[in-house]
């Protein structure tokens, strides 16, 4: 059987580590707390290989599907297994007519190995937690916490509103940025062109003429020059570098915070990010602590999906200070990453013992906001868009055509001179 290393708390704060035997992680998570430990890291396997090399029995091989279930497809599953539980079919009948009706792929292979797993006697929780590519903590959690409590049909309706609200958020966000950024890359693409290949025609033509070109044409004709030697890699590419360099900052805990806290910094967009990473901590806290999991162990989850290095270090401090008995709400108005109503609502949800309906309270409000800030940030970029192309081809039209009058006059004085 699997050895799992764990680091806990006792009931008067003291850190305790050691050792236990499981045959899974959440199996290792129920043993500790049995001893009444509390966790302060996830359990983690060290010597399940070395173990079975001991015993003379080779490795066993776990075929896990590549890439990750779609958030649409787990959803859809979250709420058809609701549904069948809630109507009285045992887990088992209700996992296999799930698998069937699986399209081929990444989804029915895990609800396969789910299944086979149950059936080996394992708990529904147990056996999704073997899958974290399709279940994540925050999934296995909540499964665990309506198997304790003999609710489970009500907790996983409860997780497929919570994967919905989590859906449509971020599918909002998304679709109001895909309008400005397509609009912004063709007009870039545009633009690159006329520099590249129509400007220079135009700059023979008048080198030809001799005549003295206006300031701003000798502008435009630099930026096309610039554009044909190689400034143009730099319009095209330059997203790509920040994209890339951004994914490589990400790979260090620093890296993350330092983007974040750049993204949360940018006009507009940051306070849709920001309003966003509030509703999606609310909303997993709250639905955590309503589905029964404990305080500490709900912020260490929220925590670790929260999407965002400044928020997942703001909830640390309060999963710190809650674990040395103190308020949730004081550390969160020191982190200063929520507004003040924010903690004013959680210090009454604190005070009055009704935090999870408070929280989620708070999540249902931000999603209104965020709704409300993407509409006005897109009906704000569209003039402003117009604006700019204006301006930009306005510019390109003056640079081409202030030249003209010179070169007519030019013209019309040499035909008169012959």
């Amino acid at each position: 059987m699997p050895t799992y290393k764990y680091e806990s708390m006792n009931a008067s704060g003291q850190e305790v580590k050691g050792e236990v035997q499981a045959t899974s992680g959440e199996e290792a998570i129920s043993k500790v707390r049995n001893m009444g430990l509390f966790l302060t890291k996830e359990p983690q396997q060290v010597s399940a290989r070395k173990v079975e090399a001991v015993a003379g029995v080779p490795a066993k091989k776990v075929s896990t599907p590549m890439g990750r279930v779609s958030q649409k497809r787990l959803t859809q599953f979250t709420r058809q297994l609701s549904t069948l539980i809630d109507a009285g079919l045992p887990i088992l009948r209700c996992l296999t007519i799930l698998e069937q009706q699986q399209k081929p792929g990444i989804l029915r292979v895990t609800l396969r190995g789910t299944r086979e797993d149950v059936e080996g006697g394992a708990s529904l929780s147990e056996a999704m937690g073997r899958h974290p590519k399709a279940f994540d903590r925050l999934y296995v959690n909540m499964v665990a916490a309506g198997e304790t409590g003999g609710v489970l049909d009500t907790i996983l309706s409860r997780l497929a509103d919570f994967l919905e609200k989590a859906q449509w958020l971020r599918r909002r966000v998304i679709g109001a940025m895909i309008y400005p950024i397509a609009v912004i890359t063709v007009a870039a693409l545009i633009v690159t062109g006329i520099m590249v290949w129509v400007i220079p025609k135009f700059e023979a033509i008048f080198e030809g003429m001799g005549t003295d070109m206006p300031k701003i044409t000798q502008i435009l004709l630099g930026m096309s020059n610039w554009f044909a030697g190689g400034g143009w890699l730099v319009v095209l590419f330059a997203p790509l570098g920040v994209f890339i360099l951004s994914r490589i900052l990400r790979l260090s805990r620093g890296g993350r915070m330092l983007t974040d806290k750049i993204k949360l910094r940018i006009p507009l967009i940051g306070k849709i990010l920001s309003k966003t990473a509030v509703a999606r901590f609310t909303r997993t806290l709250g639905t955590l602590i309503e589905a029964g999991v404990p305080i500490l162990e709900a912020l260490n989850i929220t925590r670790n999906t929260s999407g965002n290095e400044v928020f997942a270090r703001a909830i640390g401090e309060v999963h710190d200070s809650v674990r040395e008995g103190e308020t949730f709400a004081d550390p969160l108005r020191n982190s200063k990453v929520c507004d003040p109503i924010v903690v004013n609502m959680v210090d009454v949800g604190e005070e009055t013992g009704d935090l999870d309906k408070m929280l989620l309270k708070v999540a249902d409000n931000y999603d209104e906001e965020v709704d409300a800030t993407v509409a006005a940030l897109v009906s704000v970029m569209e003039p402003v868009m117009v604006i700019v192309l204006g301006v930009i081809v306005g510019f390109i039209v003056l640079g081409i055509f202030m030249p003209m009058p010179a070169m007519i006059e030019g013209a019309t004085a040499t035909a008169g001179g012959r």
